[in-house]
């Protein structure tokens, strides 16, 4: 499967969140503690917004994270109020660049742990239910970058609690014609650039580890001694595949079966079914 990260806040050097926690993605690419592998090596992709472009940059590439001279560089001058951050460990789809996640579209950018089981069963009838316009935009292989695009063809603009779920009622249906048990298996996210949708769900509810970060009001109160948490706004959040290190009080489990927002105001956290199809 893979790891990722999302952080939503104060605007930060992609190097505080990447490579300065203890156990910190990289330190997962080699070495994850809650993955179905410990080693996440099949490519990395990071993705961020500023102030200059609607959309979303993306770096991606198909060596791992650990070594990457480009991303170690870029990690100390590129600053942003969100970003995703992705460690891939290949189901059996093509190590290829256009396979690394995040993936974007317009403004949008999602990235997924997990898998459909049996997709080279069902790839052919899932694809095809992605709408005509979007189709010539996916340019890989993987389940995952179908899911995307399902969910957009589903309306990821007006309402992206309602298109996963449509997307994820679709793979379900799909899966049980192929004589599928449990046809699903994902941890995701998605952003517009403004706010951050996550969501924790499997067909046999029993879904990979994903936590969220406390408020920075309880987390300032427990450690005091960190520096940056002086630094950053009450509003500010990660969510991640597995903690980035033991401070006491510092993750919460993101329940199974629910999805979360992170937006400006309160975060929200609500049950998540998908939708018969």
């Amino acid at each position: 499967m893979c790891r990722w990260l999302a952080y939503w806040g104060t605007p930060v050097l992609l190097d505080t969140i990447l490579y300065r926690p203890a156990h910190s993605l990289i330190d997962q690419s080699l070495h994850s503690r809650m993955g179905m592998e410990t080693t996440n090596g099949d490519g990395f992709g990071v993705g961020w917004y500023s102030a200059h472009s609607e959309t979303p940059a993306l770096l991606r590439d198909v060596g791992p994270a650990w070594n990457n001279r480009n991303l170690r560089e870029l990690a100390d001058h590129v600053r942003s109020p969100l970003f995703f951050a992705h460690i891939r460990a290949s189901t059996g789809t093509a190590v290829q660049q256009s396979n690394c996640h995040p993936f974007r579209h317009g403004r949008w950018m999602f990235m997924h742990n997990g898998a459909i089981d049996g997709f080279r069963l069902m790839r052919r009838e899932l694809t095809l239910l992605v709408d005509p316009a979007l189709y010539p935009d996916i340019e890989g292989t993987t389940d995952s970058e179908v899911m995307f695009y399902l969910a957009l063809t589903f309306g990821l603009d007006r309402d992206p609690p309602a298109s996963v779920a449509a997307m994820a009622g679709v793979v379900e249906r799909v899966g049980r014609e192929h004589g599928v048990e449990f046809p699903l298996q994902m941890t995701l996210a998605v952003t517009d650039g403004d706010r951050v949708w996550v969501f924790r769900y499997s067909t046999a509810r029993a879904s990979r580890s994903l936590f969220y970060s406390s408020r920075v009001e309880t987390l300032r109160r427990l450690h005091p001694d960190l520096a940056f948490l002086r630094d950053v706004s009450g509003e500010t959040r990660l969510i991640v595949s597995e903690p980035l290190g033991d401070l006491p009080g510092a993750w919460h489990e993101v329940p199974e079966n629910s999805y979360g927002v992170v937006q400006p105001g309160a975060d929200e956290l609500h049950r998540f079914a998908p939708t018969p199809a």
